[in-house]
């Protein structure tokens, strides 16, 4: 499916229906990650499962977009063309600082937050990269070309975790406009706002994550007072596919609480 927001064509998948949930994944994939691991945690009913490619991944386009904040207007304006209201929004990595500003820009169409390995303004502290686990099974299904991206991301390393990477991870690498992300990320600084976010938040970190660490995400429990926080302990920046049984149980606590809050207005 795709949709035409402004000058950007923005290509989704859309599964089930119900409340909606609209998921952004990280930067350098396309929405085949992010899809694959909350399909696997999120009840297959009563949720309409959205699953965007971020412009410049996948069969999304980056025209007349300049900036992050850009791309936040534009992630809101496709928010509201779905037509089914306020959202709940999960963003994996890069994914979860673009829904850190439409939350702060566009807090009407926002229910909730899930912010997962969340990328910041800034990274700091962040701790070597390691391994925690490497079965010997590990690289069977992979070819030898798939190795060195499978261990820059993933610190457990199993037939499982190499089965997503190559599955749903490896097909987004491909498609990836990098002139047109360049562009873009030149203007990184999103507008967060000073203003906290009241709506039901679950904010997740790996222990062991090279790329954004933990360190920087305690601190955003002061812009979400409503915010379950874990830090995961032997997971990375995959985390959502290493501990996806712990995820799924973090995730349901999440969606009790948007249901318990929605009750009540």
């Amino acid at each position: 499916m795709e949709r035409r927001i402004n000058e950007a064509l923005v290509h989704y998948v859309e599964r089930g229906t119900g409340v909606p949930l609209v998921a952004l994944h990280g930067a350098g994939v396309d929405h085949r990650e992010v899809e694959a691991a909350i399909e696997a945690i999120v009840p297959g009913t009563g949720y309409r499962r959205i699953y965007p490619d971020l412009p410049g991944m996948g069969l999304s386009t980056t025209d007349g977009l300049t900036c992050n904040d850009d791309v936040v207007s534009l992630l809101g304006d496709f928010i509201h063309s779905l037509g089914a209201g306020p959202v709940m929004l999960v963003g994996h990595s890069y994914g979860a600082y673009l829904a850190r500003g439409v939350a702060a820009q566009r807090p009407d169409t926002v229910l909730g937050l899930a912010l997962l390995c969340p990328v910041t303004e800034r990274s700091r502290h962040v701790p070597d990269h390691g391994v925690v686990r490497q079965d010997a099974d590990a690289y069977d299904e992979l070819e030898r070309a798939q190795w060195a991206g499978f261990d820059e991301y993933f610190v457990v390393r199993t037939a499982a975790t190499a089965r997503r990477y190559r599955d749903h991870v490896v097909p987004g690498t491909t498609l990836v406009d990098e002139e047109a992300l360049g562009r873009i990320f030149a203007g990184w600084t999103v507008d967060v706002a000073s203003s906290a976010f009241s709506g039901p938040t679950l904010i997740v970190a790996g222990r062991r994550d090279s790329v954004v660490g933990y360190a920087d995400v305690a601190e955003l429990l002061e812009r979400y007072p409503h915010a379950t926080l874990a830090v995961v302990e032997d997971v990375g920046h995959a985390l959502m596919h290493e501990r996806p049984e712990l995820l799924a149980a973090l995730f349901g606590d999440w969606l009790d609480r948007l249901d318990h809050s929605s009750r009540q207005n």
